[in-house]
C-alpha cells in the first residue's frame, strides 16, 4: 500500500493528465452517442419497420472486439483522439438506442389513445407522455453506455489518444503493479461517479408520480 501511494505521488502529473484525457474522451463520446441514439430511437419507435435493421446494425458493431475496432479504424482515419472517439461513439450507440426504443414501445397504448383523445399533437404526445414514461428505460441505457465507454476508453492508448490506459500500459510494461492500480482505480471511480450523476439527473427529471425512488 505504501508503494502504491509513493507511485501516485511520483507519477501525479502523468496520472492527472491521463485522468483529464479520459474524462474528455468518455464525455464527448457519450454526448455524441446520446445525440445520435436518442432521436434515432424515437424514430424507429415511431416507424417500427426500421427498428430491426437499425438496431441490428448497431448490435453488429457491438460484437466487434474493441481492440479490433480500434485497429480497423487506424488505417482509415489515423491515430489520435478522433479514432478513439469514433470507436467509443460506436460502442455507446446500442444501449441507448435499444432502451429508447423499448421504453417508448412498451408504453400502454390506452395512455397514448387518451392523449390523442385530448387533442394532443404527435410532438405533445412525445414530450408530455411518451418521453417521461420512457425516461427510466432511456436513462438505464445511458448509464450502461457510460460504464461501457469509460471502460473501453482505456484502449485509446493503443491509438495514441491518451487516457488512463496510458498509465495502465506503462505499469504493465514495467511490471509495476502499483502503477497499473493507479490507472485502473480512477477508471472504476469515473464509471461510478458518472453513473451516480446520471442517477441523480434521472430522479430530478422523472415526474414525481413516476419516480419510484429506485
Amino acid at each position: 500500500m505504501q508503494k502504491f501511494f509513493e507511485t501516485i505521488q511520483s507519477r501525479s502529473d502523468l496520472i492527472q493528465d491521463a485522468f483529464i484525457q479520459h474524462i474528455y474522451l468518455s464525455f464527448i463520446a457519450l454526448a455524441v452517442g446520446i445525440a445520435i441514439s436518442l432521436p434515432l430511437g424515437i424514430f424507429v419507435a415511431r416507424y417500427r419497420k426500421f427498428a430491426e435493421p437499425v438496431i441490428g446494425i448497431t448490435a453488429i458493431f457491438q460484437t466487434i472486439p474493441s481492440l479490433a475496432l480500434f485497429g480497423f479504424l487506424v488505417p482509415l482515419i489515423g491515430i489520435g483522439a478522433k479514432t478513439a472517439l469514433i470507436a467509443l461513439i460506436i460502442y455507446a450507440l446500442l444501449p441507448i438506442l435499444r432502451n429508447t426504443y423499448t421504453g417508448i414501445t412498451s408504453i400502454d397504448g390506452s395512455i397514448i389513445e387518451a392523449g390523442r383523445g385530448m387533442g394532443m399533437t404527435k410532438s405533445q404526445l412525445l414530450w408530455q407522455i411518451e418521453f417521461p414514461l420512457a425516461l427510466p428505460f432511456i436513462m438505464a441505457g445511458i448509464r450502461t453506455a457510460t460504464v461501457l465507454t469509460v471502460g473501453i476508453a482505456t484502449l485509446a492508448t493503443f491509438v495514441g489518444a491518451g487516457g488512463l490506459g496510458d498509465v495502465i500500459y506503462r505499469g504493465l510494461q514495467s511490471y509495476n503493479n502499483s502503477l497499473v492500480l493507479a490507472g485502473a482505480l480512477p477508471v472504476a471511480l469515473l464509471a461510478i461517479l458518472f453513473d451516480f450523476a446520471l442517477k441523480l439527473i434521472e430522479k430530478k427529471s422523472t415526474p414525481k408520480g413516476l419516480n419510484t425512488g429506485g
